[in-house]
């Protein structure tokens, strides 16, 4: 029975996700052949922008305080930001955005009703660890698409504005402590149905023994990103 990468732990290289601004090269020859063809992974990085967009503006209204909206509304506004030049990319390339996303609308949507919290908080943790890591995920992936893979690289490195949810989310906890231990739970919940999102973004439906190997070192790599996430808000992955 093949085991996952979190149950197994071989010596031997690991590859590394770099930073953002290195970001893609480094994981090409790897992970090139499991990448899916590029209408799959134009559209489904379109949707998901366009899904941080909505669930951004949904906690804009719930939201009292006015200088808090106000920090959401540039988080959202740099979601739709990043959701349009996708979209301009689409269309650039001879293809109708609305065809390309459609297929992950249903799945993508899914997933968000899955790590909406029942509270804002959890939300807000929700949509900056989550996007985080498909950002991350993302990121990996473009490097197998030449100079498409580029481009959607520079979009998805442009600023996000999420740190204003981190510092609401720190706010959230000082004022009271039994936040700090929910949102921690909440965190880690979170993972699992954000490693299923991006690994149901590669080609083969089941993975061999090698692809494994191949993919092991980027997932365990967006798993240390998440905990460093995690660990600047005082919150134990």
């Amino acid at each position: 029975m093949v085991k996952w990468f979190w149950q197994r732990r071989e010596p031997g290289r690991k590859l590394q996700l770099r930073s953002r601004e290195d970001l893609g090269d480094a994981t090409r020859v790897d992970f090139e052949e499991l990448a899916p063809d590029i209408d799959t992974f134009l559209g489904q990085a379109a949707y998901l922008q366009l899904g941080y967009f909505e669930t951004l503006s949904e906690l804009i209204a719930l939201t009292p305080e006015l200088s808090d909206k106000e920090s959401l509304s540039r988080a959202a506004g740099a979601a739709l930001t990043k959701h349009e030049e996708l979209v301009a990319l689409i269309r650039e390339r001879g293809d109708d955005p609305t065809d390309l996303m459609l297929p992950f609308r249903e799945p993508l949507d899914a997933f968000r009703g899955a790590t909406h919290g029942v509270r804002a908080p959890e939300t807000m943790l929700s949509v900056h660890i989550t996007a985080g890591m498909l950002d991350d995920f993302y990121l990996a992936l473009s490097a197998s698409y030449a100079d498409t893979g580029r481009r959607v690289a520079r979009i998805l490195r442009a600023d996000d504005d999420r740190e204003a949810i981190v510092d609401i989310i720190g706010r959230t906890i000082e004022s009271d402590p039994e936040w700090k231990s929910l949102l921690a739970l909440w965190g880690r919940r979170l993972v699992g149905d954000t490693l299923l999102i991006a690994r149901a973004a590669l080609r083969p439906a089941t993975l061999r023994v090698a692809d494994e190997a191949k993919v092991e070192p980027v997932f365990t790599e967006l798993m240390a990103a998440h905990s460093r996430r995690m660990d600047a808000m005082g919150l134990a992955a």
